[in-house]
């Protein structure tokens, strides 16, 4: 017969190889996802980081040499002869026109695909999934693609200028394209369904019997729209508003051809920095510091949520 001393020993020691079975389990299938994490994001994240401290080679690459000039270039200006600095806002001006514009787009993507979301929601669910079809199919077409589109039709000769002047409004084609106007209604055009997705996700999930309730206590429309139906849809919003103004910050197709070279933005900046200019200690520095203004704002979002008790909180 077992003594009990023996038997609780044999029982603690089952439970403890259990465990470690199950944590070693664990980590065997963390391990592939880890790994590509690691190959995938980590590791040219560092690559790129320590460019940043380099100095520029003479025809690209860099050389291996601790050098802070590439985080001082962003603010000023080196004379050539006798190496004085001196203050610049150039790529202020990018930075603060690519934040202008991202912004922009988020605004503008949220007060027209929240309605849409909407309207999506409140549809029966056989018309429901043909307007989601059809705000998809966007997906379906390189970006490239849409934006030569976009590009067909805001020039002098396209489809909004010739239908204004057709009616009358305008004698001559207005210059839309080459502008940050084109920039924007491009990145708007490009982001909306990130925008239109999540809010009706949040949407799909509400009980409209609350909303019923809200018109049965006599709120009006936009009471019930204020109190009921944004508050509940604030994690569709949030996400839609990160995905729309991260991808939005760092484009570079749009701004490149609706731009045509006069409307830079931070990716338009590390592309030329990379590419003609071969300084790549200060194409990496610009994109570290991209990177490092869109955590902190994530972060603020994520602290101020946390307080409300908001998306992020739950």
């Amino acid at each position: 017969m077992i003594e009990p001393a023996a038997a609780s020993t044999q029982l603690s020691t089952a439970v403890i190889a259990e465990e470690k079975r199950l944590r070693n389990t664990r980590y065997g299938l963390l391990a592939p996802g880890i790994l590509t994490i690691f190959i995938i994001g980590i590791m040219p994240l560092s690559i790129v980081l320590v460019y940043s401290f380099l100095k520029p080679g003479d025809f690209g690459g860099v050389t291996w040499e601790l050098s802070f000039k590439a985080y001082v270039q962003l603010l000023f200006e080196e004379d050539i002869f006798d190496e004085t600095l001196s203050f610049t806002t150039d790529y202020l001006e990018i930075f603060f026109r690519s934040v202008s514009l991202g912004l922009f787009t988020t605004i503008a993507c949220l007060l027209v695909g929240f309605p849409t979301a909407y309207f999506i929601a409140t549809q029966p669910p056989a018309r429901r999934n043909a307007w989601l079809f059809l705000i998809t199919i966007p997906f379906w077409t390189n970006l490239l693609i849409r934006t030569y589109a976009m590009l067909l039709i805001l020039r002098d000769q396209g489809v909004i200028n010739l239908s204004l002047i057709e009616i009358g409004l305008i004698d001559r084609a207005l210059p839309l394209l080459y502008t940050d106007f084109a920039v924007g209604l491009g990145l708007v055009y490009a982001y909306l369904p990130f925008m239109v997705l999540p809010i009706f996700a949040s949407l799909e999930k509400l009980d409209f019997r609350l909303v019923e309730a809200g018109y049965d206590l006599y709120a009006t429309r936009f009471k019930v729209l204020k109190r009921i139906i944004i508050p509940l849809s604030k994690p569709g919003i949030a996400a839609g508003c990160i995905l729309v103004l991260i991808p939005s910050l760092g484009a570079f197709i749009t701004p490149a051809l609706l731009g045509g070279g006069k409307s830079l933005m931070i990716g338009n900046l590390i592309n030329l920095q990379f590419g003609q200019a071969r300084n790549w200690p200060f194409g990496s520095a610009i994109a570290l510091v991209l990177m490092v203004l869109v955590m902190l704002s994530l972060l603020a979002y994520l602290r101020y949520g946390a307080r409300r008790g908001g998306p992020a909180h739950g």
